[in-house]
């Protein structure tokens, strides 16, 4: 049972998994259930269910409808999306130089290695003061939370290809760049695959602080909206909503990757 490194059965986790899950909704609802806590602390699960199918869909006065929360979640995937895609043009290839080359690592790191462990959240203010309050701001501000930890977990997936393959590849001749390109890259996509994950991840965890300002559209929007209504009901559909994008945008770069790199089919 101790051994990290037994087999499990896809179907052994599914059904550890369901049965956590179904505890934990259990006592959610015999703690709500009882009145231990008040819906303004813990609605009960029934009550954000409710609140999940109003946001949802939401009638018109015509007879026709909306969805908010498709159309928040729209905008906010949209922002992640876009802001991983700019941390990956600028993270890959700096993170690959650092770890191609010591003497550029010693140069960026004292830049890049503090921020790691910066106060993401503290540098809104900032953002918004040299990008203004519109979409330019939040991606920007997206982009930055995530950028500080790629780069330096793709240096280290660079440096970690096993030392034999440089050798092999100067007696066949390579030139540095092809170095680079043929042999290091190839063998740290894996790992840089992992980081990009990551990444994804980091950037749903600051998706809601985004768009907290000046956002007209956005699962953070909503989250804001329901606050000020007192509506924890809704507050916490929203955040059930942002924990089941960020797992099935985990879960579709994991299988990307099983499909890309076989056989580090254990990522």
């Amino acid at each position: 049972m101790w051994n990290p490194h037994a087999p499990l059965a896809p179907s052994t986790r599914r059904a550890l998994g369901l049965a956590t899950m179904a505890g934990v909704l259990l006592a959610w609802a015999v703690v709500s259930g009882a009145g231990l806590l008040k819906p303004a602390f813990l609605p009960a699960p029934w009550a954000v269910l409710k609140a999940l199918l109003s946001l949802a869909w939401q009638a018109g006065s015509e007879g026709g409808g909306s969805s908010p929360l498709l159309v928040a979640a729209a905008w906010s995937l949209g922002r992640v999306f876009a802001s991983v895609a700019l941390m990956v043009a600028v993270g890959v290839p700096l993170g690959v130089l650092m770890g191609a080359s010591p003497r550029i690592d010693a140069a960026i790191s004292p830049l890049t290695d503090p921020l790691r462990y910066a106060p993401i959240t503290a540098f809104l203010p900032l953002f918004i003061m040299w990008f203004g309050i519109d979409e330019t701001m939040k991606i920007a501000f997206l982009w930055f939370g995530g950028v500080v930890y790629l780069v330096p977990m793709v240096r280290d997936a660079v440096r970690a290809v096993p030392l034999d393959y440089l050798v092999q590849a100067e007696d066949l001749g390579f030139a540095p760049h092809e170095t680079i390109r043929h042999v290091l890259v190839p063998l740290a996509m894996p790992r840089i695959m992992d980081a990009v994950i990551v990444d994804f991840g980091i950037a749903w965890t600051y998706i809601v602080v985004a768009e907290y300002v000046n956002a007209r559209e956005g699962l953070g929007m909503l989250i804001q909206t329901a606050r000020r209504l007192s509506a924890t009901d809704r507050v916490f559909a929203v955040i059930a909503v942002i924990l089941a994008l960020a797992l099935l945008t985990d879960t579709t770069m994991r299988r990307l990757k099983r499909r890309l790199f076989p056989w580090q089919a254990d990522g």
